[in-house]
C-alpha cells in the first residue's frame, strides 16, 4: 500500500522563477523551475531528494490529458525508463505525483505526493495548462 504525503501550499517566486509545493506538517516538498524546453524538478522528503529534468512539452501534454480513472492511481509517466514522474488525477481533483528513479530490475526509489485541488490549479496556472 502506498503512503501519499499531501502538499497543500504553493508559492511562486517571480524573482527566481521557482514554484514551491509543500506542507507545514511534514518535511516533504517539491520545487520546479522552467529551463528553456525543460523543467527541473526537485522532490524531497526529509533528507531524501529525487531530482528530475523532464521535457516541458511532454509534462504539460500529460497534465492536460489527465482524467480520473477509478482503481488506478498513476495513469501516465513522463520521462524515461530510468527516471520518470508518474502522474494521476483523482475524481476529487487532487493530483498524484510519483517522482521515481529505477535502479535496475531489482528495485526503484519513489516519493508519493498528493497535491490538493487548489495547489494543482496553482501549478497548472503556472504551467499555462487550461484543461482539467
Amino acid at each position: 500500500m502506498r503512503n501519499f504525503q499531501t502538499l497543500d501550499q504553493a508559492t511562486i517566486s517571480a524573482e527566481t522563477g521557482l514554484i514551491e509545493l509543500n506542507t507545514s506538517e511534514t518535511a516533504s516538498s517539491m520545487w520546479m523551475r522552467q529551463e528553456g524546453s525543460y523543467i527541473a524538478i526537485s522532490a524531497s522528503a526529509g533528507p531524501l531528494e529525487i531530482a528530475l529534468r523532464l521535457h516541458l512539452a511532454e509534462l504539460t501534454r500529460a497534465f492536460a490529458r489527465l482524467h480520473p480513472v477509478d482503481g488506478l492511481q498513476i495513469t501516465r509517466q513522463v520521462g524515461s525508463g530510468q527516471a520518470y514522474l508518474g502522474v494521476g488525477l483523482l475524481s476529487s481533483g487532487e493530483l498524484l505525483l510519483r517522482p521515481t528513479i529505477i535502479a535496475d530490475a531489482t528495485g526503484h526509489l519513489s516519493l508519493n505526493l498528493t497535491l490538493t485541488s487548489a495547489v494543482r490549479q496553482t501549478l497548472f496556472d503556472w504551467l499555462a495548462i487550461t484543461k482539467v
